[in-house]
């Protein structure tokens, strides 16, 4: 059985709201879970301090039992220093045009 300290979606329609939960990675996003460990609103402004609660110690026992977390989890549980902030992904550099297109481009120009 994998674990993964996920985000679950709750709230209205146009009003997210999210809860941290340990769940089996099989089972549904909002389906059956194990333990909610905290929130997350996106909603408040960045500063405030409910967008994000944990509980730091319920966390790390869930980790140490071999859960994972998700990228966005593992980014707040980095921002919290409960771990080490993940690297973030580099964005591959668009592909430039091939000899090809270039060429019509050039006497399509010229």
């Amino acid at each position: 059985m994998g674990l993964k300290i996920r985000l679950t979606r709750a709230g209205a329609k146009k009003r997210p709201y999210y809860h941290i939960v340990v769940a089996d990675s099989r089972s549904p996003r909002d389906g059956r879970f194990i333990e909610r460990v905290g929130s997350y609103n996106p909603m408040l402004p960045a500063e405030h301090e409910d967008r994000v609660r944990l509980q730091g110690e319920r966390i790390m026992h869930w980790i140490a039992q071999g859960a994972l977390a998700t990228d966005r989890v593992a980014r707040f549980l980095g921002k919290a220093g409960l771990m080490p902030m993940p690297a973030y992904r580099e964005q591959p550099i668009q592909a430039a045009p091939k000899k090809k297109a270039q060429e019509r481009a050039k006497a399509a120009a010229g």
